[in-house]
């Protein structure tokens, strides 16, 4: 079995971000007796700008997307969009529009203890968000999210009190910049392919058959 490893650009505020998530997850079901995937989750800011205590959410959308009713109408395609693959988009339950800063740190220290506690936390952190409309720029919620992921809660309060990381964060969101991810979702396999944005189920399984065939075939090359 050929194995994949996907890193995903994102940030825990981007709604096509939360349905990147969990469309690349119906692809991997659908491949999953050929292929194994490794997924690694990178920091990208929507709105590295924002305070630490956030923005007023709908406020700041409406001079975002000009005016209201392109909110609206932007709300009502990603509910419909979330529906069709489990997601419960509360968006009027949103009221704080994070700095995401600290999320991506407590993401980047999930990532330290394995791939299955990175997964359990940014998985909380869309929820929390977007389905609970909680603020997951807040250390409070973090902490619960660390600590109910796995993670001890004492050390990731210690870290979060500090600047551990922080550098790290930002350096490695600007790499990507750098590299041309300029909006996210962004999908990069095997560190040589990309796809950018909330790609379908099928277009995600078809990338990764596409990339595990040319895998097995440079193999039997070498041989």
């Amino acid at each position: 079995m050929e194995r994949i490893t996907i890193d995903v650009v994102s940030d825990v505020v981007c709604p096509w971000c939360y349905l990147g998530k969990a469309r690349l997850e119906l692809a991997i079901a659908e491949v999953q007796d050929e292929i194994g995937v490794d997924i690694n989750w990178r920091p990208y800011r929507l709105n590295p700008d924002y305070p630490k205590e956030g923005v007023d959410q709908k406020k700041a959308l409406a001079e975002k997307l000009g005016g209201e009713e392109r909110v609206a109408q932007a709300h009502k395609m990603l509910t419909d969009y979330g529906r069709e693959v489990g997601i419960a988009f509360d968006f009027e339950a949103i009221k704080i529009g994070p700095n995401t800063l600290d999320a991506h740190r407590l993401i980047h220290w999930a990532m330290i203890e394995g791939r299955e506690k990175q997964d359990k936390v940014v998985a909380a952190l869309f929820k929390a968000n977007f389905e609970e409309g909680r603020n997951v720029g807040d250390h409070a919620v973090l902490l619960d999210i660390a600590e109910k992921a796995g993670l001890d809660r004492s050390v990731i309060a210690s870290l979060l009190a500090s600047d551990a990381d922080r550098d790290l964060i930002v350096a490695e969101i600007e790499a990507a910049q750098e590299m041309g991810v300029n909006g996210v979702p962004f999908f990069i396999f095997d560190q040589q392919y990309a796809v950018s944005g909330a790609q379908t189920p099928d277009v995600l399984a078809n990338a990764l058959r596409d990339i595990a065939k040319a895998k097995a075939e440079a193999r039997s090359g070498l041989n």
